[in-house]
């Protein structure tokens, strides 16, 4: 692409995400840098690394025989793939992924891109966090201010409120109901959960899943989709810290119709939280507690529309706003 002054433009766009294990070997790595994180636990260093090793030490082995149900590995890296063919072939730009807690690290895929004239952060986060955008994207500057290219990056800050977005969600759940009349189900919005000491100190995650949810409801409703009753709750709680409510196995219990449908609200791809624990955990959940019907929607993945929700992001040029 040209500027206005005729020179060309090498342009990059870095697709930011959590992560997940590439094989089992990976598992101990993603939960070690994960709780290191100081966004996920909120304490100083030396404390945060052994709080990090005591959890990864006691968690390790269990994790790995879920993963091992779903593959051997996370999902998240191979969904992203796509993503990445699909939306490179719809924009003027180069385009690559990066992992806040496993490779492909930003460290190195900013080296890649570190002669690029303007990089371009989307995070798969469509709801603002200080656990997931605002740690990848401080880590994203770290870097960057190492190469001295912190002023060719601008990122965008959140989405939850985009159409193309939100018609990708409504597409995806019309996939799960295959045909079959909404008012038979219970559709139910679960967003991953934070603990309710980091929502009281500001941060904006549960404010903008609320939002999402009222987008993605006028959308169903915009389409004639009438579920007999919509719901929000959280999943993916550990440990004794009160966490933002209702829980999801809470909010299965309280649902009468027993024919239900779930959406993972917090994710734009699909990871362990979606493929294992809503599609094994929670569905052994539902069986327990009698549901007739008990479904799982895919996350916007690589469908058109979310797409051509990131293109519009990435050519709307609002992400230049945020360059450093």
């Amino acid at each position: 692409m040209q500027s206005k002054k005729g020179v060309v433009m090498n342009k990059a766009i870095i697709l930011l995400n959590m992560g997940g294990p590439n094989n089992l070997d990976e598992v101990k790595l993603f939960l070690k840098n994960m709780f290191n994180d100081k966004y996920i636990i909120d304490a100083p260093q030396p404390i945060r690394s052994m709080i990090a090793f005591m959890i990864t030490s006691l968690r390790t082995k269990h994790a790995k025989a879920n993963y091992e149900l779903i593959g051997g590995k996370s999902p998240i890296i191979e969904y992203t793939k796509t993503i990445v063919k699909d939306l490179s072939q719809k924009v003027d730009a180069d385009v690559f992924f990066a992992m806040r807690y496993t490779p492909p690290f930003i460290d190195e895929v900013l080296e890649k891109v570190q002669e690029y004239d303007e990089i371009c952060a989307i995070p798969m986060y469509p709801h603002y966090s200080s656990t997931t955008t605002q740690s990848s994207i401080e880590q994203m500057f770290k870097k960057a201010k190492k190469l001295n290219i912190e002023h060719k990056i601008g990122y965008i800050k959140h989405y939850y409120n985009d159409k193309n977005y939100n018609q990708a969600i409504v597409e995806r759940i019309k996939e799960a109901l295959n045909g079959e009349d909404a008012g038979e189900f219970e559709l139910v919005f679960s967003a991953h959960g934070l603990t309710k000491k980091i929502i009281d100190k500001g941060d904006l995650y549960q404010k903008h899943i609320r939002y999402n949810l009222f987008f993605a409801r006028k959308e169903l409703l915009l389409q004639g989709i009438k579920f007999h009753n919509t719901h929000l709750a959280y999943q993916s709680r550990v440990g004794p810290m009160e966490w933002i409510k209702p829980y999801l196995e809470d909010k299965l219990k309280t649902i009468k119709r027993k024919k239900v449908i779930i959406y993972p609200l917090a994710f734009t791809v699909d990871n362990s939280e979606t493929e294992f624990e809503l599609e094994i955990e929670y569905r052994e959940v539902a069986s327990e507690l009698g549901f007739e019907a008990y479904r799982v929607a895919k996350a916007p993945n690589n469908h058109l529309l979310f797409i051509e929700s990131l293109k519009n992001l990435y050519e709307s040029r609002s992400w230049i706003e945020n360059a450093r």
